[in-house]
């Protein structure tokens, strides 16, 4: 059967929701699904992460405390903790499908295969539209080694039913560095196996060397120059052994070397889409080499971070830019970035790399929170925060923090950052005390 629509949208993750809701009150559209409705994020991405994570936070508050008012240790109870994970986040995708329904949206279920340069074949029907839109997002991608289907992913993980013993992660990236925490604090001995000796190159040395040294104090053991040259079962185990002979065992071994964009799939090239080894090519206005085909999300190649607010924030512009609201080239602001590790690393902005190697335009300034009453009232180790100013302004254009609240505090600091907010205007603010954001006029002291 043929079907014909204004907009079709591939894939229903943040960023396909995100403008099919946007375009739904103007336009005929339908949405394509192959997998979970809502995407990663809700099913196997951020949403089960961060509810994991609550107990990592849980556990660590409670630690901070012990013999300052606590005298238990508290200890994960894994099976409990997934039943919880599950009866929150198994409904979602399901809600994500009624949601686009109720917007009016048709959804449809099925492999999107592109037959020409404006149609779908999806099971028996083609679907043709005046655009289209991919947002098909990515996955985790496995290493290319003896023993690949050996190794498990972030989605395995997220659906462990109990927590092994003895764990491995593969990677120096911010996935093998949350799920090594969230394992760590369930009890697990966790190894954590890079290929150099730079994890989370893209953050600020420093703070990464501090939170190496934090996560270490808490059992989690660091392997660097290893590269993984194969896995194999024996009995009811895996020996991990590297190109140098060097070998580590354990109960499960996870691969956390990056995400492959889903483009492969859509036999693009009868569409006359060109990609790369990063996903679809777009222009400023996420348009791909067909005019009449736009990408948004993590099957994007671009330089910007692949997040699932990026995604949103995509998928809005699109909506913008098909419905003639805006005529301008997409503008990213600046972007904050998590490490949902313990303590919590994040950044926002011009990093310190960037500002160190040009010193005559900007200035960094550490400053070790660890003394500030947030922090002390919590019994909190470590609270280090950088912040970088542009030295002929004054206004901040970076910062990265170490510490448990440092997702809340670098969105504070990047709203300072995009608005271009001044010191002067900063110590303006009256901020409910004694809170976070009420830190925010010390950062500049």
């Amino acid at each position: 059967m043929e079907k014909i629509y204004d907009v079709i949208v591939i894939g229903s993750g943040v960023a396909g929701m995100a403008v099919a809701h946007e375009l739904a009150t103007k336009k005929k559209i339908a949405v394509i699904e192959n997998d979970l409705w809502g995407g990663t994020c809700p099913n196997r991405g951020c949403d089960p992460k961060k509810l994991l994570y609550a107990a990592v936070e849980t556990k660590e508050a409670v630690t901070h405390l012990s013999g300052k008012g606590f005298s238990v240790n508290p200890q994960v109870h894994w099976p409990e903790l997934m039943s919880f994970k599950e009866s929150v986040i198994n409904p979602m995708s399901l809600t994500s499908k009624k949601s686009l329904e109720t917007a009016g949206i048709e959804t449809v279920k099925g492999k999107a295969v592109f037959i020409n340069e404006n149609t779908i074949q999806v099971n028996k029907d083609t679907l043709t539209a005046e655009k289209i839109i991919i947002a098909t997002g990515a996955r985790p991608a496995l290493l290319n080694i003896e023993g690949q289907e050996q190794l498990l992913t972030s989605a395995d993980f997220l659906s462990l039913k109990e927590m092994p013993e003895k764990i491995i992660f593969i990677g120096g990236g911010y996935v093998a560095f949350e799920l090594a925490t969230i394992a760590n604090a369930a009890g697990a001995e966790v190894h954590v196996v890079h290929h150099n000796d730079r994890p989370l190159k893209a953050f600020d040395l420093e703070l990464v060397d501090e939170l190496i040294q934090q996560l270490e104090s808490k059992g989690v053991t660091f392997h660097y120059n290893l590269n993984t040259k194969s896995v194999v079962q024996t009995d009811d185990q895996f020996i991990l052994t590297a190109d140098n002979n060097e070998s580590i065992t354990a109960d499960l071994v996870f691969c956390a070397t990056g995400r492959t964009p889903n483009s492969e799939e859509l036999n693009l090239e009868k569409a006359g889409v060109t990609v790369d080894k990063k996903g679809i090519k777009v222009n400023e206005y996420l348009q791909s080499s067909n005019e009449i085909i736009f990408a948004c999300g993590d099957v994007v190649s671009k330089k910007v971070e692949k997040l699932t607010p990026v995604a949103s924030f995509e998928g809005a512009y699109l909506a913008n830019y098909l419905t003639g609201k805006t005529s301008e080239k997409i503008t990213y602001p600046s972007i904050p970035t998590v490490i949902y590790s313990s303590p919590k690393l994040a950044q926002t902005g011009i990093s310190t790399k960037q500002a160190t190697e040009q010193k005559e335009t900007y200035e960094v300034a550490t400053i070790d929170a660890t003394s500030w009453f947030s922090y002390r009232r919590v019994n909190e180790p470590v609270s280090k925060i950088k912040v970088i100013t542009h030295r002929e302004t004054g206004l901040l254009v970076g910062a990265s923090c170490l510490n448990a609240k440092a997702d809340e505090m670098i969105n504070f600091l990047t709203l300072l950052i995009n608005k271009k907010i001044t010191t002067q205007e900063t110590a303006q603010f009256i901020m409910a005390y004694p809170t976070h954001a009420s830190d925010l006029s010390s950062i500049y002291k």
